[in-house]
């Protein structure tokens, strides 16, 4: 086999993994009131958590997972992790209820944090240095074209029966699995070093965990009871507790020094914050559709589907707009362009059924957003690392996005509340307009500096 071929075969398996790990995350969004009606009608609150479960593993278990792909190669984590996640959607689609369906979905998100970081490092190894730039915009569009097809798949998925959101991921897991032990490349880890700070990713896990419980229980505790000052307070305990372990451990979750990288702590933070606004977006499109519309989960997907396909096309096609404008330019303008498209929901729809002047044109303006923005600031984000912090770096970028997909989703159930009406709807997105306007904000920072090395206390 040619270099070239080997390159090819791993991009494909690379890209494989990666998809089937996007595409679950839209299958699952349409299938929350499916499973609202299979379990007893669990409340909205309740199944958030088959969302946030996974999204509080997968964040905090992102960076150890990098760093043990350093350690001990990323070939090996990658196919690690694929097994993790194929072995564990087969556990839920055999889940008996929702909180077996929820600890089933917390061990698949362990297996997509192993799977995630070591893909852009399988990709950025095979790929010329010339060529890495679009190579990741290209990466990032692989969860685009998850998008454009998750809703549709997942609607005729959910029409037969909801475990099937989760038994589509084995046979494409299996044929990577198949493939990749054949054919993606050997690499040299650096065993030197400590260990990654599996302590501190317990805590980061507790910490996300308790803020968004506070998040989802404000209206059911009310925002002055003990209870929700308590759990609060016991989250920002533990991101104190989490930043400490942070500046002192060899090896921690959050590497800080990586933050002080102007243009990939910018990235992050933006790239955080947007994604609070594209998590409550997704969710609320489903449960408008299928809740005030009384739509199935099948023409839901239909409906949700336009705005996703066209992410996949700017992704690629962003180039020449990122040298005109820069990354910050760019991602601004992706960013204001979602939240007027947001706005155009809050204003012109309700809850009699107008689709192609209502829905749609919000759907499309969303998707251009989206496009622009989110490539562009993880493709920021890593290009600006060193070559040895690839997997690490990568996976914090994704972290954060995660750990914003938590708080979007917790801010959405906060403030439809229960029954769900067309005014809670506007203020939710109102609420997610505001935290994309405020990404935008600080992608306008953003610069394009040639890569910082990191200090060595860091890097070891």
């Amino acid at each position: 086999m040619t270099v070239g071929k080997s390159n090819s075969l791993t991009v494909w398996i690379v890209s494989a993994g990666v998809f089937v790990v996007n595409l679950d995350l839209f299958i699952v969004n349409v299938a929350v009131p499916a499973l609202g009606a299979s379990f007893d009608g669990t409340s909205l609150a309740a199944l958030s958590w088959v969302l946030n479960a996974y999204a509080i593993v997968f964040a905090a278990l992102l960076v150890p997972a990098g760093r043990l792909a350093d350690r001990y190669g990323h070939r090996r984590g990658f196919l690690l992790g694929l097994t993790v996640f194929t072995v564990a959607s087969v556990l839920c689609a055999l889940a008996p209820g929702v909180g077996w369906l929820i600890a089933a979905r917390a061990v698949q998100a362990a297996g997509a944090a192993a799977l995630m970081p070591t893909s852009l490092a399988l990709l950025l190894v095979a790929t010329p240095a010339e060529r890495r730039p679009r190579a990741v915009r290209s990466w990032a569009a692989i969860g685009g074209i998850a998008a454009g097809l998750g809703p549709v798949v997942g609607g005729l998925l959910v029409e037969a029966d909801w475990r099937w959101v989760f038994l589509v991921n084995a046979p494409v897991g299996v044929a990577g699995l198949m493939a990749g032990a054949r054919a993606l490349p050997a690499d040299r880890p650096d065993r030197s070093g400590p260990l990654p700070d599996l302590p501190g990713a317990a805590v980061l896990t507790g910490a996300i965990g308790a803020f968004a419980l506070a998040l989802v229980k404000a209206q059911e505790w009310g925002w002055s009871s003990g209870r929700f000052a308590v759990t609060l307070a016991v989250a920002l305990g533990l991101v104190a507790v989490f930043r400490w372990r942070s500046a002192r451990h060899p090896a921690p979750v959050v590497e800080l020094p990586l933050l002080r990288i102007p243009a990939f702590g910018v990235a992050t933070v933006a790239a955080l914050l947007f994604t609070v606004a594209f998590a409550a977006m997704l969710l609320t499109a489903v449960l408008w559709c299928q809740q005030m519309w009384g739509w199935s989960a099948i023409r839901t997907g239909l409906a949700i589907a336009p705005g996703p396909l066209v992410v996949p096309v700017l992704a690629v096609a962003s180039g020449p707009v990122v040298r005109r404008l820069g990354a910050g330019g760019t991602a601004a303008v992706g960013c204001l362009l979602f939240s007027a498209g947001l706005v155009w929901w809050a204003v012109g729809v309700d809850a009699v059924p107008r689709y192609a002047t209502g829905f749609l044109p919000g759907m499309l303006i969303t998707g251009i957003g989206v496009g622009l923005a989110l490539p562009t600031l993880v493709g920021a984000a890593a290009t600006a690392l060193p070559p040895d912090r690839f997997a690490t770096g990568s996976a914090l970028t994704t972290m954060a996005r995660q750990t914003g997909s938590v708080l979007g989703v917790a801010v959405t159930v906060t403030v439809l509340g229960a029954p769900v009406t067309v005014t809670a709807f506007r203020q939710g997105w109102y609420a997610a307009a505001g935290a994309a306007v405020v990404a935008a904000g600080i992608a306008l920072v953003l610069r394009r500096p040639a890569p910082v090395p990191v200090p060595a206390a860091a890097a070891r």
